[in-house]
């Protein structure tokens, strides 16, 4: 009875087990060739520009990695950063070339400068602007998310957004927080004016002082 139970339960196990590796193999698929992408070229020749004067170039697609990463790099032609917001499903880490930005992460602050790294963990409010006239830095996420396609709708932009056009596109690309915001990504940054009872955020206080 056991031993007929126990090939009853296999024969139940196997198609699962199959089905597991069958989606493991897909998932680890990447192109059979490496690639290079010269300085200020974007992976596949698109030009993304935030604010209209800020470069955000595509290194690494989401295309390359089975969604599993997206590499960006910025250049920053303006003071600024984008408003307090939550990731839930990715990690960040962001390395800087040039220029000087100041993080926020949870309740800490961190002032970065060339060469210094910050890992930004999925769920923990953050933020970052930069401090000086220009800069420039590598970032990426993980998992690619909507990423890619996020920053494609802010570099569509002509104009500030309004708070609800700007809820919209947060919502779109499944980031948190944004509805309580009053501005996008254009500077001056905003932060972080907050009441205990119900979160509201203000363009009057910024990391930047403003």
């Amino acid at each position: 009875m056991k031993r007929k139970q126990f090939l009853l339960t296999s024969a139940v196990a196997i198609p699962t087990i199959l089905m597991k590796n069958d989606v493991l193999a897909k998932k680890v698929e990447r192109p059979k060739k490496g690639f290079v992408i010269k300085a200020n070229e974007s992976r596949f020749g698109e030009k993304t520009l935030i604010g209209g004067k800020s470069p955000n170039n595509i290194k690494v697609s989401q295309k390359d990695t089975n969604n599993d990463l997206t590499v960006f790099e910025y250049i920053g032609n303006e003071k600024g950063g984008p408003p307090l917001h939550v990731h839930p499903n990715q990690d960040e880490i962001f390395f800087i070339v040039a220029g000087e930005y100041l993080f926020q992460v949870g309740e800490d602050k961190h002032t970065l400068k060339a060469g210094d790294t910050i890992f930004l963990p999925r769920t923990i409010p953050h933020t970052f602007a930069q401090l000086s006239e220009t800069g420039k830095m590598f970032f990426l996420f993980q998992p690619s998310g909507k990423m890619e396609d996020f920053f494609r709708a802010l570099g569509n932009l002509t104009a500030p957004p309004s708070p609800e056009q700007g809820a919209k596109i947060f919502a779109e690309h499944d980031i948190s927080g944004w509805a309580t915001f009053t501005i996008l990504i254009f500077p001056p940054v905003s932060l972080i004016t907050q009441n205990e009872a119900e979160p509201k955020y203000s363009t009057t206080k910024s990391l930047l002082g403003g």
